[in-house]
């Protein structure tokens, strides 16, 4: 099968790339909302 190598691609993708980047935009995001309430106040 030529897509056996698949598995050993995407397990290391979907549990510790994926993971990581959506921590990083909530992050970014949460950052953002307080500086933007900051300038309101």
């Amino acid at each position: 099968m030529s897509a056996s190598f698949l598995p050993a691609i995407l397990v290391p993708l979907t549990c510790l790339i994926f993971p990581a980047m959506t921590i990083v935009f909530i992050m970014l995001y949460a950052e953002n909302q307080d500086m933007a309430r900051d300038i309101k106040e």
